[in-house]
């Protein structure tokens, strides 16, 4: 088996090289020649997908037929391992998500390469980047990082098993999900290189990339957030977001990417920040790339990270040429990206947009400065000095609060300028809304002056009260003028709404997902947490609840062994639920992990995790934390991929529009030639 993934990997590596040079030789060249070698080129980009699939479905079989002669598979599986983690193997290493890299990226590309047609020599130009992207990875696949490397000496009887953290159901979705996003950035860097290497005319391959953008976009947001239920519901720390380094690295293409899908908008209606986007999305895919070096360099030290290799310098080399190649291109064709307008006035939807994007980008430095600071600090001054939560929350929080403010401002501006007064009209529902909620949480108890972090909570929750009666009022105020037209009830008519203009309420509703989210992250500003080493019988107090434990007990299956906590959980005195925390150790790792009970309501969250025994007393230790709002997060973010696709969908108006022009077309083709003589 090892032997057919190896020459698969091989294949993949020769047809994607030919992909990218015979896609080369045809747009420089040009007759029947050329077309007939770019046409095969472009088959042979389709071809690549189908054999790295041959090769990962090797490696999973292998996986499954727990065949141990392959190194990778030794290290990642058992023999007892479930069948999902075994599935999950393909991207639980380093090798194994290189392959599983290279072939989502031959995904996207035999999807982009089969509707061609859509506009044949720009979908050239995008074939051949991808096929150079994939030459990189296939070269790591190849000859750095094969993941179809044999064991040394003896066949071993079992693996080491797949590390425990892993070992849970997200992470059988949350990488692929990830990965999905990583990736697919890929597509737009690709249109939006082509596109300034052929000058090409007008925005239309702005047109082109916003669903694939839109796409890509949507699966890293899915992927950050189930990382993040991830970490909450396995690592027992009680936080969901950490600052760490590999979990910014996927935060920092998700801002750029933020950016440019608001920035984009102003190329597409005014003919403005043609530059600026096209180095935001420069800049986001070489983040993205950047983001995949980080969990395999050793740059940084991760629980996320894979072991250290020096793979991180192919990275480095590659990042290098990326630079170069976009930097010459942009210097050659800079001058076919003048702006057709300027900015006219500050109070303005242009306005909204530029200060949206700094403050992203702003964001983005300090998460980039911060991850890499305890990095450059080493090789300057030899000593390595740490960057926690504290410095990230210092300067990225104020920057949270400026977005949400423009969020709530912006969609009441026009676009050119606003006037004062139409802004100040459109402003104060919302404004007074904000307000009168800022009040009523002072007045319940809420103290913002004796202390920085409610000061932190009580602003987000205004300004998000701010933001969401901004988009109720949109909704509306449109659905109003239909339903004059119409007669068809509010809901009908907003619905109408969303429906003849999908990418704008669709945006609208996704902002309302950020702010049930932020809502969310300003909980945390209310936490509490308590520890106890608890025997039978012995209470432990949280907020209105009281923990009683009843008794402990064990378990064990062929994976691995566990201790369970049985808590009866009271609620001012009146029982309420039963709580069991596990800890879990692992037979073939060696290693232990924990499996949070956590009792999730509208209002708050009881997480309680089993930490283990005192060694020297043998008494089980249990700690409980009291985390308010955060179900609040997962909610907006379906919230934000239900907005998402919204926005992907076609307007209602243009689908009946088309239907008219096709309908006569359909006529004219079926009507038998001379019936009009």
């Amino acid at each position: 088996m090892s032997q057919i993934g190896s020459f698969a990997l091989l294949l993949a590596l020769a047809l994607a090289a030919y992909s990218f040079l015979g896609g080369l030789f045809a747009l420089w060249q040009k007759g029947p020649v050329s077309e007939r070698v770019g046409e095969t080129a472009r088959r042979a980009g389709i071809a690549t997908f189908a054999v790295i699939f041959l090769a990962a479905l090797v490696l999973v079989t292998c996986a499954f037929l727990n065949d141990f002669s392959i190194a990778y598979i030794y290290h990642h599986s058992n023999r007892d391992l479930p069948a999902p983690y075994k599935f999950a193997t393909l991207w639980s290493g380093q090798e194994g998500s290189l392959l599983f890299w290279s072939l989502l990226l031959s995904a996207y590309g035999f999807v982009l390469r089969l509707r061609y047609k859509t506009d044949p020599r720009l979908f050239a130009y995008a074939s051949v980047v991808i096929a150079a992207v994939q030459i990189f990875f296939l070269l790591l696949l190849n000859f750095a990082a094969h993941p179809f490397a044999l064991m040394q000496g003896s066949l071993p009887d079992d693996g080491t098993g797949l590390n425990p953290l892993l070992q849970y159901p997200e992470m059988v979705i949350h990488p692929p999900m990830l990965y999905l996003g990583y990736v697919g950035f890929t597509i737009p860097f690709a249109f939006a290189l082509g596109a300034l290497a052929m000058r090409y005319p007008g925005e239309k391959w702005i047109h082109i990339t916003r669903r694939w953008t839109m796409v890509t976009w949507g699966f890293l947001t899915c992927g950050i957030f189930l990382g993040m239920h991830w970490a909450y519901s396995v690592l027992g720390w009680g936080g969901y977001w950490g600052w760490d380094p590999v979990e910014n690295a996927s935060l920092m293409p998700w801002l750029t990417g933020t950016a440019f899908l608001h920035s984009v908008m102003m190329q597409e209606k005014r003919g403005m920040l043609k530059t600026w986007n096209m180095w935001l999305i420069f800049s986001t895919f070489m983040l993205s790339i950047f983001g995949t070096m980080l969990t395999r360099s050793g740059l940084v030290s991760s629980v996320h990270a894979f072991a250290q290799s020096s793979i991180g310098d192919w990275f480095v080399a590659f990042l290098g040429i990326i630079f170069v190649v976009c930097l010459v291109l942009y210097l050659l064709n800079h001058k076919h990206l003048r702006s057709e307008h300027k900015l006219e006035s500050l109070v303005s939807r242009e306005s909204s947009f530029l200060f949206n994007n700094l403050l992203l980008l702003v964001a983005c430095f300090t998460v980039l400065w911060g991850t890499l600071f305890p990095k450059i600090s080493e090789w300057v001054q030899g000593t390595k000095v740490t960057v926690g939560a504290p410095f990230f929350n210092r300067v990225n929080i104020p920057v949270a609060l400026l977005l949400l403010l423009l969020t709530a401002i912006g969609p009441l501006l026009a676009w050119r300028r606003t006037s004062l007064e139409s802004l100040r009209r459109n402003f104060m529902f919302p404004l007074i809304g904000a307000l009168i909620v800022g009040s009523i949480l002072v007045a319940f108890g809420m103290k913002p002056w004796q202390d920085q972090s409610y000061f932190y909570s009580l602003m987000t929750i205004m300004l998000a009260v701010m933001v969401a009666l901004t988009v109720i009022s949109e909704f509306v105020r449109g659905g109003r003028v239909i339903g004059r037209h119409t007669g068809q009830n509010i809901f009908a008519s907003m619905w109408q709404l969303a429906r003849r203009n999908t990418r704008r309420y669709g945006g609208y509703i996704v902002h309302f997902g950020v702010v049930v989210i932020v809502i969310g992250f300003a909980g945390s500003a209310f936490n509490q947490d308590a520890e106890k080493e608890m025997s039978f019988g012995d209470k432990l107090t949280i907020g209105p609840y009281t923990l009683v434990c009843e008794t402990y007990t064990e378990d064990d299956n062929a994976n691995y062994g566990s201790q369970w906590a049985v808590m009866q959980v009271y609620k001012r005195g009146a029982k309420i639920a039963t709580m069991t925390p596990e800890r879990r150790f692992y037979k073939a790792s060696q290693q232990t992990s924990t499996m949070v009970a956590n009792r999730s309501t509208l209002a708050e969250d009881l997480y309680v995790v089993y930490e283990g025994q005192n060694q020297d007393t043998g008494r089980p230790i249990i700690k409980v934390y009291l985390n308010p709002l955060v179900m609040w997060i997962w909610i907006g973010v379906w919230i934000i991929l239900a907005g998402t696709i919204l926005a992907m969908i076609p307007n209602e108006q243009a689908q009946a529009v088309a239907a008219r022009v096709a309908a006569p077309a359909r006529l004219a083709q079926a009507e038998p030639v001379g019936a009009g003589d």
